[in-house]
């Protein structure tokens, strides 16, 4: 089962670094989901989020939606009760780094900041 974490996650206070192949929360993560019946194909496009989360420093809300803070019990319940909604989210969540970017509709260039600009920048118009 994964463990649970203290909130605001810093991965360099958390242990995960120490961890080994095979034994990093979202490898169990992945294990929880599948005993709990979802689906592989879900179950890792679910374990490749909760990873991401954390690896690319997403905020710390995103963190919580991906299941950091409550052993990844709410991805589970969505995945069970939502296939098709959990697979948009988390994929959108994965295009986009953690709604930090995306491919702009008129370049097909990655921008920073398109989906979700820091304050005080302007958004470019799509």
């Amino acid at each position: 089962m994964m463990k649970k974490f203290l909130r605001p996650l810093n991965v360099f206070d958390s242990g995960v670094l120490d961890c080994t192949y095979g034994d990093y929360p979202w490898d169990h993560w992945e294990k929880d989901a599948l005993a709990a019946g979802v689906p592989p194909k879900l179950a890792g496009l679910g374990r490749l989020t909760v990873r991401e989360a954390v690896q690319h420093d997403w905020s710390d809300d995103l963190k919580a939606l991906c299941g950091w803070y409550d052993q990844g019990k709410r991805m589970i319940k969505l995945a069970l009760r939502s296939p098709e909604k959990a697979e948009r989210r988390w994929n959108r969540l994965l295009e986009t780094d953690g709604l930090r970017g995306d491919y702009h509709p008129q370049t097909g260039e990655w921008t920073w900041g398109y989906l979700n600009p820091r304050p005080g920048a302007k958004k470019e118009a799509p």
